[in-house]
């Protein structure tokens, strides 16, 4: 810390320094832990997070896990993105994150200020450094998530360090009193003072430090903690600006909901906080971290019920119908290669979708251009766009896992813009459907087409996909044979051989296309390197 004759610029220095630390603490070892969990954390969203209340404590132990809500928001909308949640799911993540993300405030208060940790993490900074200089692999992510943890409390150390300094000034009656007009001028304070820090555990660690030395009362800095809960969705606004609805709706479901529960813990905030430091046997620590729990608590519980018409409301204040093709891609998404690869394979699964089922549709008996008119207008636009996305994904370093599925979503996508490309060849498509030999295997290929769409990353569907290739590369050659014979005795002209041999072109192509995207949908689907690397052909076709 800070020594010398400065007085009070040295105590303000290092109760800056102190949030400074902390705060570069909390983004080493949240950036760590992310890393770490990352994929288990994805799957727990995906497979628990069905409904509000499973999305709610989905959301409340990965925020715990990962200590910062606002990984756990932007994983949050990728899966929104891709498709994978739905928005009353991602608004029930949303309460859970709330909650966990009070387990930063317990384990600031228990390791920090009861056990005093900062001397004891000078050693174990050392010891991290160290592993983080000669370790290797997921070694290197645990060395850094020590060292950030060792920051933390090197920062709430100073932090404390600084406050004393303030004891002779700094006290209770200086600040806004205990009326109603005081405790919401400070909850504009914490409020404000989260909107600066960008970080709301950051906001209760320095309450803390502020309670514990004295300098504030416990209803004083429970009404700054409220503020601050609010305060932190400023950042979930930022994020938004640019993107699509659906992100812009889980942020002002964000806003809404801690509007609403900062709202109702304000009103309750006197009786509550007299409660609970009695209690704790009078301790204020305890009872301003227990009032930050169970405020966010008892909002869960009383907006679960009402997810339904919260959900309705946050829509309407932020309209938009859904359009036949996938929405565009929020490049506020690529901040997080994780994120962004769910949304990039929601989207392109999502056109793959309808253009497989599109063209199924066209190649039935009696097939007409109209089956593919509802979505060919907006294939150009969508496939820029998902091309646009694929292109600006930056995978970190040593990811091979994100590496691999970035890999198989650049083979799925070129293959739909291949068949994308096939779909608009309405003449030849109009002479396999009207010649008598190619009718079979064009309907055939249809019925395939319609049943990948309806699953279009299903493995089991790209092999079928298989199987009938060869089929129809047989049936090709025979037919090819005939015309060629056919035009030899002067039966069919030579433009009508090449319009043949263009339309059994198409057939082999487009099989070939609808075969690798759904292959490749699924390789983009594994979570695992090896996975991939094993249904990755040797040709990279």
């Amino acid at each position: 810390m800070i020594r010398g004759g400065g007085g009070m610029t040295n105590d303000i220095l290092n109760v800056l320094g102190g949030i400074g630390l902390y705060l570069f603490g909390m983004q080493i070892m949240t950036e760590a832990l992310r890393r770490m969990a990352s994929r288990q954390a994805r799957a727990m969203l995906a497979r628990f997070a069905t409904t509000p209340f499973t999305g709610a404590l989905s959301g409340a132990v990965i925020t715990a896990v990962l200590q910062s809500s606002s990984a756990v928001l932007i994983t949050t909308i990728g899966f929104v993105g891709a498709g994978m949640l739905s928005f009353p799911q991602a608004v029930g993540i949303i309460y859970g994150a709330n909650i966990g993300t009070t387990i930063t405030g317990w384990m600031v208060m228990a390791l920090g200020l009861k056990l005093q940790l900062g001397l004891a993490a000078l050693p174990l900074l050392f010891v991290a450094a160290l592993m983080q200089a000669f370790a290797k692999g997921p070694w290197q992510a645990t060395a850094q998530a020590l060292a950030g943890f060792c920051l933390v409390f090197l920062g709430f150390d100073l932090m404390q360090a600084g406050t004393r300094g303030f004891e002779g000034w700094l006290t209770p009656d200086i600040l806004p009193g205990d009326g109603l007009v005081g405790r919401a001028l400070l909850m504009g304070i914490g409020m404000a003072f989260t909107i600066v820090v960008q970080s709301s555990s950051a906001g209760v660690a320095t309450a803390l430090v502020l309670l514990g030395s004295g300098a504030i009362s416990l209803p004083q800095a429970a009404a700054m903690v409220v503020g601050m809960d609010i305060g932190t969705t400023f950042k979930s606004l930022l994020a938004t600006i640019g993107g699509s609805r659906d992100m812009r709706r889980t942020a002002v479901a964000h806003v809404a909901y801690n509007v609403v529960t900062g709202t109702a813990a304000f009103l309750a905030l006197g009786p509550a906080t007299a409660l609970l430091q009695a209690a704790f046997g009078g301790d204020p620590l305890p009872a301003l971290v227990a009032f930050h729990t169970l405020f966010n608590v008892m909002g869960v519980a009383l907006m679960l019920p009402f997810t339904g018409p919260f959900t309705r409301l946050i829509e309407r204040l932020v309209p938009g119908g859904d359009a036949l093709s996938p929405r565009p891609l929020d490049r506020a998404l690529l901040a997080d290669a994780d994120a962004a690869l769910d949304a990039a394979r929601g989207a392109s699964g999502g056109l793959a979708s309808a253009l497989l089922c599109a063209l199924g549709e066209r190649l039935r008996l009696g097939g007409t251009p109209a089956a593919l008119a509802g979505i060919t207008p907006q294939l150009p636009a969508a496939i820029d766009d998902i091309e646009d996305f694929l292109t600006r994904i930056q995978i970190p370093e040593g990811q091979r896992g994100a590496m691999l599925r970035h890999s198989a979503l650049l083979h799925q996508f070129d293959h739909l813009h291949r068949l994308a490309h096939r779909a608009e060849q309405g003449d030849r498509i109009d002479l396999l459907l009207s010649d008598p030999a190619l009718l079979r295997p064009a309907v055939a290929l249809g019925a395939a087409l319609r049943r990948a769409g309806a699953a279009p990353s299903d493995p089991a569907q790209a092999r079928r996909l298989a199987r009938l290739r060869p089929l129809i590369a047989g049936r090709m050659q025979r037919l090819r044979r005939s015309a060629l014979l056919r035009e030899h005795v002067g039966l069919v002209s030579p433009a009508e051989v090449f319009a043949l041999t263009d339309a059994l072109r198409w057939l082999d192509r487009a099989v070939h296309h609808a075969e690798r995207i759904v292959h490749y949908g699924a390789l983009a689907a594994e979570a695992t390197p090896e996975a991939l690397r094993a249904g990755q052909p040797p040709n990279g076709d």
